[in-house]
């Protein structure tokens, strides 16, 4: 269904003034998670942004804790019109989201804002747009869930051969390395691995530093590094075409410029967040230690030596999807070293004068 809601009205002013005409777009929009947390924070962020580029005549009403739709069926049920737009992640979608899920590889590095920067510019690409409209979506903006770190009770890794015997709760390909790599992969989501680690039903879990407070990890775990390797990328804003084309060319232009903006306003929250999480475990900031690891160099190298079955089973998905794999990655690795660069001679946009 088309649940698109836009009210028009005219009053007519007393006192023969003349009249006025008012208009306004409600974009029913479903979020599968709920409504705290970094995502959330830059869903408001964009309610607000749109509501200032149109004088408050576009606005959000989000639906979260998948009221409307679950993650696992967000695509069909956007493609559908169950709701105007929503949040999308790759993973569960591998074929009809074969694009955005190169953004989950380990190929970028684990920067968050050169990530979705390169992210974004490649799925504006006229091949993947097309790809997209053929399930009736439209891309808008892009998020991430940041880079992929380990956090263990009771163990440490300091270096790839601790990762053999290790139960081990994954996330996407890192997890599927780990496994590669001798651990034995846990099959719970990021929500279930507080009481993995409570019951010892896993040993480690891979997530994000943000999480550590959110989800109270801290109670948990022993250890925590960070492995400097990449980050999952495919998490973003889609809307359904149909109602897309269906509005106003100024609420079209709103949302395009939103989501355009988006990257530097998310890379901002999330950082800011993992930086606070970080920041915490070096000042002893918890009840219990939590030894923070750093690793990288040689270890990063072995980690995606060992990712590179997953990226040809990649490139192959997305073939059978109609797309090119290598000029996608051509594309994505172009844009990671142009944003890169950028960033080690200005900084953070929002850091610079």
């Amino acid at each position: 269904m088309n649940t698109l809601k836009t009210l028009a009205a005219a009053a007519a002013l007393s006192l023969g003034t003349g009249a006025m005409a008012l208009a306004e777009t409600t974009i029913f929009y479903g979020h599968a998670g709920p409504p705290r947390g970094t995502v959330p924070a830059a869903l408001n962020w964009v309610n607000e942004r749109l509501a200032e580029l149109s004088d408050s005549e576009i606005k959000m009403d989000i639906q979260w804790g998948g009221a409307l739709f679950k993650a696992s069926s967000a695509v069909q049920s956007i493609g559908d019109g169950v709701a105007d737009a929503g949040s999308i992640i790759s993973a569960y979608f591998p074929k009809e989201m074969a694009a955005y899920a190169l953004s989950d590889l380990p190929l970028g590095g684990p920067d968050p804002w050169v990530g979705m920067r390169a992210t974004d510019r490649m799925m504006r690409l006229p091949a993947v747009t097309q790809h997209l409209a053929a399930q009736n979506l439209v891309y808008v903006g892009t998020f991430t869930a940041s880079d992929v770190n380990v956090a263990c009770k009771g163990s440490e890794i300091n270096s790839i051969a601790d990762i053999a015997g290790k139960k081990v709760r994954g996330a996407g390909v890192y997890g599927k390395v780990f496994g590669e790599l001798g651990a034995t992969m846990v099959n719970l989501s990021v929500y279930e691995a507080y009481q993995g680690l409570d019951t010892g039903l896993i040993d480690c879990t891979q997530g994000y530093s943000y999480i550590i407070p959110a989800l109270k990890w801290h109670e948990q775990i022993d250890s925590y590094t960070v492995l400097n390797w990449g980050q999952i990328g495919g998490y973003g804003m889609f809307f359904n075409k149909q109602i897309f084309d269906s509005y106003p060319e100024s609420v079209k232009a709103a949302l395009i410029q939103v989501g355009e903006e988006l990257p530097d306003k998310f890379a901002q929250i999330v950082i800011g967040a993992n930086e606070k999480a970080l920041n915490t475990l070096r000042d002893g900031g918890y009840d219990r230690p939590i030894k923070l690891i750093e690793a990288g160099g040689q270890e990063a190298e072995a980690l995606n030596a060992a990712a590179q079955p997953f990226i040809a089973e990649w490139k192959e998905t997305a073939q059978t999807v109609g797309l090119d794999p290598d000029a996608l990655m051509k594309v994505y690795g172009d844009a990671v070293v142009e944003y890169t660069a950028e960033l080690e001679a200005k900084g953070y946009p929002w850091l610079r004068d």
